[in-house]
């Protein structure tokens, strides 16, 4: 498997939504649990990184899309 690479306040675009509607999470905390913040609605929440890399669609960082 893959690790993907992304730090601290990075955007990750998910590929199912949010219940809020948003797709996109801010990047708050990196280890081997991963705090993000919806886009949407700004709640957070702490996700085990595995989790997290398999529901991954984008990665943008600082403003600037990486494959």
């Amino acid at each position: 498997m893959k690790i993907i690479k992304f730090d601290v306040g990075d955007i990750l675009q998910m590929r199912k939504l949010h219940p809020c509607g948003s797709d996109k999470f801010e990047v708050m905390r990196v280890g081997s649990d991963i705090r993000v913040k919806c886009a949407g609605c700004g709640r957070d929440t702490t996700v085990p990184r595995i989790k997290l890399e398999k529901n991954i669609k984008n990665v943008e960082t600082r403003g600037v899309k990486v494959e």
